[in-house]
């Protein structure tokens, strides 16, 4: 008999899993390059900045590898200039209008799932209903709309992954419920027939967009991401991987992923209770052929965009010294791990031979700090944050420096957000297997 949990019981087995997983020491990721350098931010352009140098510190500096950046070994004094950039004028959760607008389970579902939505999902639908069947086919309309999607959540509600659909119509072993709802062949009908788009016009749309057979609908869905969900300070930014290994134009193959196959998205989530505030789904590349020059930046602006006085945590596909004087223009500031084969790394802290195990190394621009830690011999962690300006370093056994104790305190948020989805995907069997083919 399969176990049954309420959602606060859900939610703390998932958490305690991902606290456990973020606990663990940082692992190196694979190096790859990616071009990306830029010019410093000017903090004179901020009033409440400052680049005077404490003159009790003697200070190195370091040309980093372009020769555009020049790197010091000595902190500089900010006057609080980070903490301002920090200061977010939004209040965390849910927005006022989310407040006053969610009554029950279903208004609530409805603030995502809009009128404006079901209209398109039923114009659609019907459309391809009359072009199968002609006069004979029966209008699909609001009732029986939210009847199928009912019986979806339904079925994982009743967690029966596994369980084939005939069963949950049984007579003597299925739920009343189901069979109560509707015939069992008319949720068929409708699972083969849903559509979000004219099929017929979609081919000259497919030509500029991938996402053709889903693009109204996504985008009238994502757009109310926002409207109804405050961050807090700390937003995560990461790459999401939606498990399928049917036919999609722009599946991925991730291999560092449990699923390995799927579809990919951009997502900016709230880094504590993993809420998606933003998405982008990658359709591969561009119908041009060329590849997409400065992806990560360019992604990491585009889901950020609206946000002011949060802090960014990013991984080393996204971070780059350009990323982070970009989003301090917005008042956002980032950390990230760093590919050691960036541009705007100074080599001296690249240096590991004969750095003893442990230690820290620290390089500081009027707003950027790096830092290279060394978790084990001959390895070396690289991270740049323009959060910190300081080179503190924690009193655990393993000496990490601050940077990368928040670093792996806010990496996790999509990772959460990716094992709430999963949990319900895998305890719902109904969820029609078509729909990222779009037919």
């Amino acid at each position: 008999m399969s176990a049954h949990y309420n959602a606060e019981e859900a939610q703390e087995l998932i958490f305690s899993d991902v606290q456990q997983d973020n606990s663990d020491s940082e692992e190196e990721v694979e190096d790859l390059s990616e071009e990306k350098d830029g010019e410093e931010y000017n903090p004179e352009h901020d009033e409440s900045s400052s680049e005077e140098e404490n003159p009790e510190t003697e200070r190195e500096t370091f040309l980093s590898k372009n020769g555009k950046i020049t790197w010091s070994s000595a902190e500089y004094d900010q006057h609080g200039r980070h903490a301002e950039h920090n200061f977010i004028k939004m209040t965390p959760g849910p927005t006022r209008y989310a407040v006053s607008h969610a009554r029950d389970i279903v208004s609530t579902f409805y603030l995502f799932i809009t009128p404006a939505i079901e209209k398109i999902i039923l114009k659609m639908t019907n459309l391809q209903g009359f072009r199968k069947y002609g006069d004979s086919w029966k209008k699909m309309d609001e009732t029986d709309l939210q009847a199928y999607l009912g019986l979806l959540i339904l079925a994982g509600v009743y967690r029966s992954r596994g369980e084939a659909a005939a069963s949950l119509w049984d007579a003597e072993s299925g739920r009343p419920i189901f069979r109560a709802t509707m015939p069992l062949k008319l949720f068929h009908t409708y699972s083969r027939l849903l559509r979000f788009d004219d099929r017929e016009s979609r081919p000259a749309r497919r030509v500029t967009d991938k996402l053709a057979a889903i693009r109204e609908v996504w985008d009238k869905w994502v757009e109310r991401l926002p409207y109804l969900y405050n961050p807090g300070p700390d937003v995560t930014v990461d790459e999401q991987l939606v498990p399928f290994r049917g036919r999609c134009p722009f599946r991925q193959y991730m291999p560092s992923k449990p699923a390995k196959y799927g579809i990919k998205s951009w997502v900016a989530c709230d880094a504590k209770s993993s809420y998606a505030w933003k998405m982008q789904v990658y359709t591969g590349k561009p119908t041009s052929g060329s590849p997409e020059k400065k992806q990560g930046m360019r992604v990491v602006l585009d889901v950020t965009e609206g946000l002011r006085g949060h802090n960014v945590t990013c991984d080393n596909f996204f971070t780059s010294y350009e990323l982070g004087q970009q989003l301090l223009k917005r008042k956002i500031t980032m950390v990230g791990i760093v590919r050691k084969n960036k541009p705007e790394l100074p080599p001296a802290l690249l240096a590991s031979k004969e750095r003893e195990v442990l230690s820290s190394k620290f390089a500081f621009t009027p707003t950027t700090t790096l830092v290279s830690y060394l978790p084990k011999k001959n390895k070396n962690v690289v991270l740049l944050s323009t959060l910190h300006t300081g080179g503190d370093i924690s009193d655990r056994k393993d000496r990490k420096p601050v940077i990368i104790l928040d670093y792996s305190c806010n990496k996790g948020g999509v990772d959460n957000l990716d094992k709430v989805i999963q949990l319900q995907k895998d305890d719902c069997p109904l969820a029609p297997g078509h729909l990222p083919q779009h037919h």
